[in-house]
């Protein structure tokens, strides 16, 4: 991967209306997703008095990815639908956006996540929303491995469907691609780690019910398989001839 085409950014760029409507753009999708996909999993843990069941892991992976198809698709015209500081951070090691534009987005979606924990806070009438956490007999390093791998897999489709240059017009696909990839690796890697694949995500329930257990691994796993996926698909499948130059647009 060539060096040069990450770009740090002006520093006025933050103040660009554009760069504005594209954080905007990306808090209110990540306070749908959230909203929804953390919202359905307090709905079925009242329906069912919190018993885990496979049937649990379904409606995760079905809610989660309905949401983040739509979540994607009110964004991808503005902002590019990141709805994950992890896609983010992969599209910047791509050289995809600028790292002042990419503080914006991981600030906007970090925020949305906790106003979306908080408002599902107030509105259940007090029922928080657990934090992500390891499941008994799976440790930190089992953990690790399946948010790289996970996030690998997701962030390689976003580069697939919504990042490459010779992708044409795939329209409504890139946002359904992405959801069915995050609803399918809840289905593999939810009942061992919540299979979170984004650091934004793991952090609103963290703030909200102030449990920050192994929280890291829900950060350095996701910011390492962006890294991997982003690094692999610019190189084998985009190359030097296939980039564009940078855009305030990111995607």
């Amino acid at each position: 991967m060539a060096i040069y085409r990450i770009a740090i950014g002006n520093p006025g760029e933050a103040s660009q209306p554009d760069a504005i409507r594209a954080a905007f753009a990306e808090f209110f999708s990540m306070l749908i997703f959230v909203f929804a996909g953390q919202g359905s999993g307090l709905a079925y843990n009242k329906l069912t008095d919190g018993s885990s069941t496979a049937t649990g892991l379904i409606a995760a992976s079905l809610s989660h990815a309905l949401a983040l198809f739509v979540a994607v698709s009110v964004g991808a015209n503005i902002s590019g639908g990141h709805v994950n500081p992890a896609v983010t951070f992969g599209a910047f090691i791509g050289g995809n956006i600028t790292l002042l534009r990419s503080i914006l987005y991981w600030i906007a979606q970090l925020l949305g996540s906790v106003v979306a924990c908080f408002l599902l806070k107030y509105a259940t009438g007090g029922l928080e929303t657990p934090a992500f956490a390891l499941s008994s007999g799976v440790s930190v390093w089992n953990a690790l491995l399946f948010e790289i791998v996970m996030t690998f897999g997701l962030v390689y489709t976003v580069y697939a469907t919504a990042v490459d240059p010779k992708k044409g017009n795939v329209g409504i696909v890139a946002p359904i691609a992405i959801g069915f990839i995050v609803g399918a690796n809840i289905l593999v890697g939810g009942a061992f780690d919540g299979a979170s694949m984004n650091p934004a995500v793991s952090f609103g329930p963290a703030v909200v019910s102030w449990s920050w257990n192994h929280h890291w691994v829900y950060w350095l796993g996701p910011l390492i398989g962006a890294t991997i996926a982003a690094i692999i698909y610019d190189n084998i499948f985009i190359g030097e001839d296939g980039h564009e130059p940078l855009v305030h647009s990111d995607f």
